[in-house]
């Protein structure tokens, strides 16, 4: 498969131009990630005023909330931080897994990891209906998936492989365990009672509604992004001149294993806290890449936020459209998602 990049992006780009972009573009979409986040605060089947949204938010720095806003605003600021983060870690998970496989298609379900989360907690729910193991469960399944794919694919992680883009061992591997998963999860949906189907498909569609705030994903995603902007140069020359990174100083083989690793951690993370919620770790890296260029000194930042942003206004629009009734948020980002690909396609077929 061709490389990721088109020629005109291989060309580097200098230290003082990203940053010059990056001091235009960051606070921009930093502005948008707090705008966001209040658009999901006011918004709802029940609408806050912004009077009545600064009057519950004293309420909440000054203990439980009493009034109607204020109980609202908890809730809905949960829910918003939730999707902000889900939303950064995948598209984060989608910026490293396009830069480890050099693939287009590559996004943070493409080997099979959602797929062992989707059977530890279907599992769960199916045979214990224990709502407070479900996230432990998808957290459990999905790292068992990383570890196994790990093992497989550990001769073609090291570089030792192929060095064509396509690491070819680990996808294929990550297919086939994927595959093997989706029988399981078909299986445990066939048999599932009536009762407890319907938590069963929602969960696996995308939903933030019985997510919980949570202080470790926020940890995992600031160690994962800490780790990637200080290897941005290096994910730069693996993404970009892979056949030639030993000889510009890169230790490919250990790149691609914390690679591998930092994105199954973070795919982890997701989807134990709001499901299988897809085209975000897709569209958002390629969106950013197509906007301000493949240098992931600004990617990674950019992608994070933008994801983040996108998570949440979706969710928000996935809980107002239909009020009082909920979408799962995973069918408002398909629908997204699927025209905004396309587009991009479209577009970058036009320019070259």
């Amino acid at each position: 498969m061709t490389s990721l990049f088109s020629t005109r992006q291989r060309l580097s780009v200098n230290k003082p131009a990203v940053a010059q972009r990056a001091g235009l573009v960051l606070p921009i979409l930093m502005t948008a990630a707090i705008g966001s986040v209040l658009i999901a605060c006011v918004c709802g089947s029940v609408s806050l005023s912004f009077a009545e949204l600064w009057q519950a938010l004293l309420e909440l720095l000054h203990g439980q909330p009493t009034t109607l806003p204020g109980s609202l605003l908890d809730l809905r600021l949960g829910r918003a931080l939730t999707g902000f983060v889900t939303g950064a870690t995948l598209a984060l998970s989608g910026v490293m897994m396009q830069a480890l496989l050099r693939n287009p298609l590559a996004d943070p379900y493409v080997l099979g990891i959602s797929g062992g989360a989707s059977v530890g907690a279907l599992a769960t729910i199916l045979f214990f209906g224990l709502s407070w193991l479900v996230d432990l469960a998808a957290f459990a399944g999905a790292i068992s998936v990383a570890l196994l794919l790990f093992g497989l694919a550990y001769h073609d992680l090291r570089g030792a492989g192929s060095t064509d883009g396509s690491a070819p061992i680990l996808l294929l591997t990550g297919v086939i365990v994927a595959t093997g998963c989706g029988a399981v999860i078909t299986l445990m949906l066939s048999i599932a009672p009536d009762s407890r189907l319907r938590g069963m498909v929602f969960w696996m569609i995308g939903d933030l509604s019985n997510s919980q705030s949570r202080y470790l994903p926020w940890v995992i995603l600031a160690i994962i992004a800490v780790f990637a902007m200080r290897n941005a140069r290096s994910i730069n020359v693996a993404a970009m001149h892979a056949d030639s990174a030993s000889t510009l100083g890169v230790n490919i083989g250990r790149l691609r294993q914390l690679l591998f690793l930092s994105a199954a951690l973070l795919t982890a993370s997701a989807v134990s806290n709001a499901g299988s919620i897809g085209f975000v770790g897709l569209i958002m890296p390629h969106a950013c890449r197509f906007a301000w260029g493949p240098d992931h000194r600004l990617l990674i930042p950019a992608a994070s936020l933008a994801g983040g942003c996108f998570l949440v206004l979706a969710d928000t629009v996935a809980r107002t459209v239909v009020a009082p009734q909920q979408l799962p948020v995973g069918v408002i980002t398909a629908m997204v998602g699927v025209p905004v690909f396309l587009l991009q396609l479209h577009q970058l077929r036009r320019r070259r």
